[in-house]
């Protein structure tokens, strides 16, 4: 069900053609300047330019290739060297001499970027395949529901990100979560899995969709600190029943890597839509939490699905002392949602434009959620130079069927 576009070890050995034929640039280059240096007059030196074709492939080849383009730009400065003077000429035999040096640093410098191009596309792939099995798509049909999803990787290296979705069946109806995890690589995949699968066990179990939220918000929110003491002379920084000495015993440096990871866990936080679309009642119940707005289709209008009172992120439960407040919102047969990511609306073209997904949207006149994602994410791409996206963006479309 969903479209992935992604870099890795396929997209790179597309591009090996068009690199072995950019060769032809610095071997035409060489019998360029090897035929003008033989035929030029003696004050004239056309060495020095012969420099240029093992530095130019090294700029898009690797180094073996780029050895190869320094070693026929030497052979073709000593065929120049017999053919003006003599092979042991002082001029030719310094030019040869820094020729040769060029042709070793550039070839090494080939090999550095290959070694991190390597890298880069191990580290995307390993990201790739575990947001692959983190993020499973949703049916296609979820009670009166049809719906779609669609996935597009950002193109910028190993740049992926942290979006996520998922869509659960309880017995009144079905729920949906869109999210966004603060921050890039493995780290955010981590934190997207966690969220989704507190989402997955506890979609069923939770009645109310505030206590669900609350409930994922306990999974991202960072550990409380420990109290210093407690009434009962008992320390907070042990389990219990541990007394203070006791405490003191313990390893400083396993307390310190305790309180490091509790720092870095308490940085995290997750923007996310969370909804409740009930079988039986042409409603949704939404929780926003510093989401984007959903986007509603009904009639060839669009509507931002904004609520009254929006919740701050996951993992920032202290800013919402008041709870999570949900609302309610139409839905009727026909009705077409649209859940997004910010790596969507923030897409970007040549003349640093947004992407208008609303303006998109109101022009579709086609019938489906996945006709309709089918064109957004070729509309998508179509509006970003060459293609490439940014950021990640993921988008959840929801029907109402009759």
């Amino acid at each position: 069900m969903d479209h992935w576009t992604r870099g890795g070890p396929g997209r790179r050995r597309a591009g090996e053609g068009p690199r072995h034929a950019l060769l032809a640039v610095p071997l035409a280059l060489i019998a360029l300047v090897t035929v003008v240096d033989i035929l030029a007059p003696p004050e004239v030196h056309l060495g020095p330019f012969l420099a240029a074709a093992p530095a130019l492939t090294a700029s898009f080849a690797g180094p073996r290739a780029t050895a190869l383009v320094g070693l026929v730009a030497v052979l073709a400065q000593v065929v120049v060297s017999v053919a003006r003077t003599t092979l042991t000429d002082l001029n030719h035999t310094f030019q040869i001499t820094a020729l040769i040096l060029i042709s070793v640093f550039v070839t090494f410098f080939a090999y550095l970027r290959e070694q991190h191009e390597r890298q880069v596309v191990q580290l995307r792939t390993v990201a790739e395949a575990a947001q692959q099995v983190v993020l499973r798509p949703p049916r296609e049909r979820l009670g009166p529901l049809r719906v779609a999803s669609v996935y597009l990787a950002a193109e910028a290296e190993a740049r992926i990100g942290g979006d996520l979705y998922a869509a659960a069946r309880t017995a009144q109806g079905t729920r949906f979560i869109v999210g966004d995890v603060r921050g890039k690589g493995l780290a955010a995949v981590g934190d997207a899995a966690l969220v989704l699968g507190a989402f997955r066990a506890a979609a069923h179990q939770e009645a109310d969709l505030p206590a669900l939220v609350a409930y994922l918000e306990g999974t991202v929110a960072p550990e409380p600190e420990p109290e210093a003491g407690g009434a009962d002379g008992r320390t907070g920084s042990g389990p219990a029943g541990v007394t203070e000495g006791e405490a003191g015993t313990q390893d400083a440096a396993g307390v310190e890597g305790m309180d490091d990871a509790a720092d870095d866990r308490g940085e995290a936080f997750i923007t996310a839509a969370v909804l409740d679309v009930p079988d039986g009642e042409h409603v949704l119940h939404l929780v926003n939490c510093g989401h984007p707005p959903p986007l509603l289709l009904r009639g060839g209008t669009v509507t931002s699905v904004d609520v009254a009172e929006p919740a701050p992120p996951l993992g920032l439960a202290e800013f919402a002392p008041g709870g999570y407040g949900m609302q309610a919102f139409a839905f009727e047969p026909g009705d077409l949602l649209l859940l997004y990511t910010d790596g969507v609306i923030e897409a970007r073209d040549a003349a640093g434009g947004f992407y208008p997904l609303a303006d998109r949207l109101a022009a579709w006149s086609g019938s489906g959620p996945r006709a309709l994602l089918d064109t957004l994410r070729a509309d998508l791409l179509a509006h970003v130079p060459g293609g490439r996206l940014g950021d990640d963006a993921a988008m959840v479309a929801v029907e109402r069927r009759g």
